[in-house]
């Protein structure tokens, strides 16, 4: 059975990607769920739905944590959708309830993730995210997100 307790990592990235952001992060999805994590994202397309999708490929479990106010517009492999009808200030609820962020490629939204997560004091980790910002840890691959994760924590 899946459990809610499980420790949190929050993955954020684009609601549209591309094929290699998306097999990326499907991929970490898998590793992280394997490795006992639950995730936490923005519930919608793009990497949100790849990491979901990954994360449910390994009997994992997934909390979206949408901006609208429909809960059933989660993602299909999302296995909690939490609607809060904030837009994009849902953002902070998303970093708020991970132990560590991790950014996937992604845009604007994603870089007001990545600010939210280092103003309170969260490890960021970035795989193919704004390598230019000072205190974000760059992995090249999920298995080093991973590790990294496992050091941190």
């Amino acid at each position: 059975m899946k459990s809610p307790n499980r420790p949190r990592i929050s993955v954020v990235g684009s609601g549209r990607c591309s094929e290699d952001v998306s097999r990326q992060a499907e991929h970490l999805g898998r590793l992280l769920a394997g490795a006992g994590f639950a995730i936490v994202c923005g519930g919608l397309g793009g990497a949100m739905e790849s990491v979901c999708k990954g994360a449910a490929a390994a009997n994992g479990y997934s909390i979206g944590i949408l901006p609208g106010t429909d809960y059933l517009e989660a993602n299909q492999y999302c296995t909690h959708a939490v609607a809060t009808g904030l837009g994009p200030m849902r953002n902070y609820l998303v970093i708020l309830n991970g132990a560590l962020t991790v950014a996937v490629a992604g845009g604007y939204g994603t870089l007001s993730e990545i600010g939210l997560a280092q103003k309170i004091g969260r490890p960021v980790i970035g795989l193919g995210a704004w390598p230019h910002i000072p205190g974000l840890i760059q992995a090249k691959d999920p298995e080093e997100v991973l590790g990294e994760i496992r050091r941190i924590l």
